[in-house]
């Protein structure tokens, strides 16, 4: 016998040992085996279906964040446009009420120099006809120190009176 070759007996039983083996095998082993190969093949394709299924609402959920987006940025440039409008506005109304706030303190000031210069004008027609009533007192007795003047003056003056 050489290590080589075998022996037809040792073959015989090499063959039976075999073929038990794979009756056992193929009977009880091999089911099991292929179940669960099918079971794992099922949860593979499961989840490979699954993660497609995420990766679509994946696409789907960045194209509405994109929008989303895309309508925050254009709600943005919208209040921004508005908030720049309101603040022109406002700014126009603050020019328009300080120029009618100044038109009216210069129209005041102007009442009050008048006022003033009409105060004045007439303290100094006061002044004017106190002086000149005290020169005209100076100038009479002056002039009328005796009766006879005195007379003619008054008759005078009542002649003028009695013309205006």
């Amino acid at each position: 016998m050489s290590l080589l070759i075998p022996d037809t007996g040792l073959l015989f039983w090499m063959i039976i040992s075999f073929g038990v083996v794979f009756f056992l095998l193929a009977k009880f082993g091999f089911p099991v085996i292929t179940k669960m190969v099918d079971s794992r093949k099922e949860y593979i394709d499961h989840s490979l279906k699954l993660a497609k299924e995420a990766n679509e609402q994946l696409a789907k959920l960045k194209s509405e964040g994109e929008t989303i987006i895309a309508e925050a940025n254009q709600e943005q440039r919208k209040i921004l446009k508005e908030a720049m409008e309101e603040r022109e506005k406002i700014i126009i109304d603050a020019r328009r009420e300080a120029e009618t706030m100044t038109r009216k303190q210069l129209n005041e000031a102007k009442k009050q120099i008048q006022n003033e210069k009409d105060d004045a004008v007439r303290d100094l027609r006061r002044q004017v006809a106190v002086l000149a009533v005290d020169i005209a007192e100076k100038i009479i007795r002056k002039e009328l120190n005796n009766e006879k003047e005195q007379l003619d003056m008054v008759e005078r003056m009542v002649d003028e009176a009695t013309k205006n």
